[in-house]
């Protein structure tokens, strides 16, 4: 299969000047007037200052939306949907979503995320699995001309390069747009995924904002060293961004209800130039995910199968760490530092000094991945 097979656009519109032209200051389309809002309890999310959306999606616009195309929500899609648009305008206040920004999107479902972003004057990419909510909100927002709707899996989906093509788009008939962000309510169950998708497009996006199981957000955020909570995950989420907990938001705010609460992280992505400086990202990785496979052995041990005890030790006592150092006990930087010795160590070896650079290095990564994968 081509990778142009693997993302099918639905049938809308191109953003076109006169849409640019038309619809600048307007709003998104009002599907739900004159229903009646119900607004659930937020126990920890002060009302948001932003402006009101022209519709606020409850607990009865979205079972009606849902009605209309005959669907319920699929546990197998971890599909829970948004009952308090006050939390929607959160999520785009914490993005800092402004007229011209570009704006993807996750898991759209009955559109009142989507809603916001579009009265927040942003152009959205949304990407949908489930191709009748990618029907729904593709004809809520058809008129608006700054909707583009993907109806495909976000982990499989090539977002680099639909996300750049529309950016690409955009700004050459809108000069004045402005940043590329995510801004999504995902399902619990792909977050990780999500995350080590988006994080490394610091060069295309500016901030991820997502709402995620507030455990989950929790671990990723606050997690400290010497903690059971402090995984490669922490590693992987600091080398790439600036994470920070938001705010909570209650499970009595979704339909249906899950069985954990939520929260808002933004993360704030570092452009490539700003990634710490290791020789390769595959193999920095690798080894700290080695490394995390015993996280209550010492490094001298969990990474003996890379180089022997006694020259981990020396790597380690080398850059200021103990030589009976554990992995949860490494911040970021420490973990650049001792890999970056031990990688060296590997490249000084026979059986890679007689190699030009370039090729040194690619043997280096490749002895490093296959004893990590043994």
């Amino acid at each position: 299969m081509s990778p142009s097979s693997l993302c099918s656009l639905q049938t809308l519109p191109p953003i076109s000047h006169a849409a640019l032209l038309n619809c600048r200051h307007k709003p998104a389309h009002d599907s739900n007037a004159g229903v009646r809002r119900r607004t659930p309890y937020v126990a920890c999310a002060e009302k948001s200052s932003r402006a009101s959306t022209q519709n606020a999606d409850d607990y009865h616009a979205t079972v009606r939306a849902l009605n209309s195309k005959g669907r319920f929500p699929r546990k197998s899609l971890g599909q829970h949907y948004m009952l308090n648009s006050d939390i929607n305008d959160q999520l785009a206040g914490v993005a800092g979503v402004q007229q011209g920004d570009v704006v993807l999107e996750i898991g759209p479902g009955t559109g009142s995320l989507t809603n916001v972003l579009l009265n927040s004057g942003a152009f959205v990419l949304a990407v949908e699995k489930d191709k009748h909510m990618a029907a729904l909100v593709s004809e809520r927002f058809s008129d608006t001309g700054k909707l583009k709707v993907l109806t495909e899996d976000i982990v499989k989906c090539h977002v680099r390069s639909h996300m750049s093509s529309l950016v690409r788009t955009i700004k050459e008939m809108d000069p004045e747009s402005r940043n590329a962000k995510v801004v999504a309510n995902i399902p619990f169950n792909i977050s990780t995924d999500v995350i080590k998708l988006l994080l490394p497009m610091g060069d295309i996006f500016s901030e991820v904002v997502l709402l995620l199981q507030e455990e989950t957000a929790v671990r990723l955020v606050v997690s400290s060293l010497r903690t059971p909570e402090y995984r490669p995950i922490n590693v992987f989420v600091n080398f790439y961004s600036d994470p920070e907990y938001k705010l909570k938001v209650p499970r009595t705010n979704f339909f249906p209800q899950p069985n954990v609460d939520a929260a808002i992280v933004s993360f704030k992505l570092k452009l490539p130039s700003e990634y710490p400086q290791v020789s390769s990202t595959k193999s920095f990785f690798s080894m700290v995910n080695s490394a995390f496979n015993e996280k209550r052995k010492m490094l001298r041990k969990s990474l003996q199968h890379i180089r022997t005890a006694v020259e981990i030790e020396e790597a380690l006592t080398s850059i200021g760490l103990l030589a009976t150092s554990r992995p949860e006990e490494l911040t970021l930087d420490d973990f650049v530092r001792a890999i970056d010795v031990i990688t060296i160590a590997i490249a000084n070896t026979p059986e890679t000094m007689t190699l030009r650079p370039k090729l040194q290095l690619q043997i280096t990564t490749t002895i490093i991945c296959r004893k990590v994968i043994r």
